[in-house]
């Protein structure tokens, strides 16, 4: 043991601790400030609220709203109306770009 302790450069103290120390310990999951069923009560209920009005609401920063949200794999942004959703607003945005492209690049 006295070489293992040499050639590792660990202290006599921890090797004993470990050689005591069978049993892993058992681990416990600290208490979170956001409760995660609340949060997605929050989302499916207000959906298009910012993440730093629900920081408010739960008492946390902004960050820890976003990085729960994250894990659990709800939306983090807002769900805003997109063109695609009026098929005749599409084709005229569609349309419309497609004019500026045409004219940016062909000479007259």
């Amino acid at each position: 043991m006295s070489y293992s302790i040499k050639q590792f450069r660990i202290g006599p103290a921890s090797v004993s601790h470990w050689i005591n120390q069978i049993d892993p310990k058992a681990s416990t999951t600290r208490q979170r400030k956001i409760d995660k069923s609340e949060l997605i009560k929050d989302v499916e209920q207000d959906p298009d609220t910012y993440q730093k009005e629900r920081a408010e609401r739960f008492g946390v920063c902004q960050k820890a709203i976003w990085q729960t949200l994250n894990k659990m794999g709800l939306p983090i942004k807002k769900i805003l109306r997109h063109p695609k959703a009026d098929e005749s607003a599409w084709q005229a945005f569609q349309k419309k770009n497609s004019m500026k492209i045409i004219s940016k690049y062909c000479f007259y």
